[in-house]
């Protein structure tokens, strides 16, 4: 069984910064896809950005100029580097890794962002 586990969270006045980091078991490299997402409350999750076994970023509109995901290849994490936050961003935030047809997530670090 593939674990996921995220740290990082915490509280930060808005416009400060944060890093998320996310360890799965096994190497990062053998998911296809890793990838960070968030829930704000009351609110769907939706997808925040993502890094491939090749090392092909992505981010949401959202985020993109704010927001940095990254692998660290010996920490064996993929981590999520988060600047000028703003009180929307405050959710909790899940990783999940993605291997062919399988998925693997996380059970989410709480984000808060205080105006």
């Amino acid at each position: 069984q593939v674990q996921v586990v995220e740290s990082g969270g915490g509280l930060v006045q808005a416009g400060g910064s944060l890093r998320l980091s996310c360890r799965a078991s096994g190497s990062i490299f053998s998911f296809n896809v890793m990838g960070w997402y968030r829930q704000a409350p009351g609110k769907q999750r939706e997808w925040v950005a993502s890094v491939t076994s090749g090392g092909s970023t992505s981010a949401s509109d959202s985020v993109k100029g704010r927001f940095t995901i990254s692998r660290d290849n010996k920490k064996n994490t993929v981590d999520l580097e988060m600047s000028s936050l703003k009180p929307e961003d405050t959710a909790v935030y899940y990783c999940k890794a993605a291997r062919s047809a399988f998925e693997y997530w996380g059970k989410g670090t709480l984000v808060t962002v205080s105006s």
